[in-house]
């Protein structure tokens, strides 16, 4: 715990005040960005992340947000010390960079990281990461489900400014402008990312001008050291051993071929390693994360078990380390394509949380639907001739644990805290009907004593002449796993109805849609919990009558005989489940 001597001395009144101080500064830069943003997909889903390091990049606050992006912070501010070194980089200065192999994402991640000056020293690093809705590329939205290279996935902005010493480079803008395909949308985006990174540097001066700026710099040793101290008791609580879990991915966008996934986590007294020695090598589809990501998915699994509710810092992750060699799934190299980065790292994600669930049932619960079921539907508007594209991640059912079913309908783990579409905004922004938003009913899954959560289904009908949908779908053919002797969840897919015809698909590259279709998105069931014979029969005809479940899941899974009217028969279910 190195940082102990720093903020010995700090009055502990003193440094909650500092503590909240900094926790407001990052969700204000948060409502700087969601209010002048010029995307749906920012504003309405809150698809993007602030907050504050030290000038060694270690994150202090983070606003809540999308959780993949907060776990990049690090890395993200590393890359930028690294190219300009401490002593090149000047007040006023605010850099750029999308890039997946510099500690990001993808390529439509936009990191505007500025220093935070005061008595002419770094005190601080903004950061600020939006999800644009357009950086170019091969497919509107910039996200191509078949893509083989990076190159293909949009503008790079290798770590660079954006902003020198006050002064927007006009250069930069000009190349945004000329290559994406909503440059209104685009800059306008990056105005707000901006806007959040200045409102941090106002509000961090304030602070140190009222409380000093050694205090302010010891209050941050003080955070990281008490964020470790915090990890380490939590890592004591479980017990020490290797626990190990394996998995498969559903494809990479150009096959189906299944990717063999594998971690072994030692935990040891007050720390904790994970291994993904073994997983595949890097896919030539867009399914691979590189190390950024991997790291950033990690972290949001290692909170989940130790304090899910306390703010975040870096110091929590000090007892946690990965160890994978480069070249895998999870850590590509370049020029791999990683558009669909988020279905590898969310996998990530669950594959650590198979290999704890057991051993921490009061903490992790059964198998996802996991994937964030990302869509585009765009094209060219008939009555305007602009592009117009929408993208949209979709929640589903999450697992049942010890004590409780799972969650109908919400977003995946790796999402946070974002949000889904408003269907009035939807329609008013773009030419899509949405015709049915409801419970998955149809598909069933995730039997057990508590039962795993409902997925969705969203009906949208297309008003416009001509579109495009591309799609990439994780968990479409291995189902999310039960607990206990739960039952596996179900999958996620996607039909098209095209004149009474139907197309299923899971991942899918500008598929050409026409005036009429129907695209129907459906979402799984997380898996159960426990023998679903041990769910009592009231609380199966209560799901029968609710529409969780349907007769026949409550006889064949649960052994619940239902009478017309949803009441037990308890003759028949006694023999039944005997």
């Amino acid at each position: 715990m190195s940082d102990t001597s720093q903020a010995a001395g700090l009055d502990p009144f003193m440094l909650e005040i500092v503590k909240a101080k900094l926790l407001a500064i990052a969700e204000e830069m948060s409502v700087v960005l969601a209010r002048t943003s010029m995307s749906p997909i920012v504003y309405e889903v809150l698809d993007f992340a602030c907050g504050l390091t030290d000038p060694g990049g270690q994150v202090i606050a983070q606003a809540n947000g999308l959780t993949l992006f907060t776990g990049t912070f690090a890395t993200q501010v590393q890359s930028v010390t690294k190219k300009f070194g401490l002593a090149g980089i000047r007040p006023g200065d605010i850099f750029m960079t999308n890039g997946p192999y510099d500690g990001g994402t993808h390529t439509c991640d936009i990191a505007l990281i500025m220093p935070l000056f005061n008595e002419s020293a770094i005190v601080a690093f903004a950061v600020s990461i939006t999800h644009w809705t357009e950086v170019g590329g091969k497919t509107p939205g910039s996200v191509s489900p078949d893509a083989t290279e990076i190159y293909q996935e949009g503008l790079q902005f290798p770590i660079i400014h954006i902003v020198r010493q006050g002064q927007i480079v006009e250069e930069v803008v000009e190349i945004i402008r000329a290559n994406v395909r909503l440059p209104l949308m685009s800059l306008g985006d990056l105005n707000a990312g901006m806007a959040a990174c200045r409102i941090a540097e106002r509000r961090l001066n304030e602070t140190c001008g009222r409380y000093s700026l050694e205090t302010v710099r010891r209050a941050f040793a003080a955070i990281l050291e008490h964020g470790e101290r915090m990890a380490r008791q939590a890592i004591r609580r479980i017990p020490n051993g290797v626990y190990e879990a394996e998995d498969f991915i559903d494809g990479d966008g150009i096959s189906d071929e299944q990717i063999p996934i594998r971690v072994k986590i030692t935990v040891e007294d007050e720390a904790m390693t994970v291994d993904f020695t073994g997983c595949a090598p890097q896919r030539p589809g867009p399914i691979n994360c590189a190390y950024g990501a991997l790291l950033s998915a990690c972290k949001t699994v290692f909170k989940a078990i130790t304090d899910p509710q306390a703010p975040s810092n870096e110091g929590w992750f000090r007892p946690y380390q990965i160890v994978i060699p480069q070249g895998t799934v999870f850590s590509a190299t370049r020029p791999a394509p990683t558009g669909w980065y988020y279905e590898a790292s969310a996998y990530a994600t669950e594959l650590v949380w198979k290999a704890l669930a057991p051993v921490l049932p009061d903490r992790l619960t059964a198998g996802s639907y996991l994937s964030l079921c990302a869509t585009y539907i765009g094209g060219l508007h008939d009555e305007t001739g602009e592009v117009w594209v929408h993208p949209e991640p979709h929640n589903g059912g999450w697992g049942a644990g010890q004590g409780l079913d799972g969650q109908n309908g919400l977003i995946a783990t790796t999402d946070g805290d974002t949000y889904n579409y408003p269907v009035e905004l939807l329609e008013e922004k773009f030419p899509l009907l949405v015709e049915r938003y409801s419970l998955n009913q149809r598909d069933g899954g995730g039997a057990g004593q508590w039962r795993g959560g409902r997925g969705l289904i969203r009906e949208y009908r297309l008003l416009n002449s001509k579109a495009f949908l591309h799609a990439s779908m994780g968990r479409n053919a291995v189902k999310p796993w039960g607990l206990a002797g739960g039952l596996p969840g179900s999958n996620n897919y996607i039909e098209v109805v095209r004149n009474g015809q139907l197309m299923t698909c899971a991942r899918i590259s500008y598929y050409p849609l026409h005036q009429g279709d129907l695209v129907r998105i459906l979402t799984g069931s997380g898996g159960g919990y426990s023998d679903p014979r041990r769910r009592p029969p009231s609380r199966v005809a209560e799901d029968a009558r609710s529409g969780y479940i349907s007769r026949d899941e409550a006889q064949g899974d649960y052994g619940v005989v239902l009478r017309e009217d949803f009441s037990v028969d308890e003759a028949a279910t006694r023999g039944r489940r005997a």
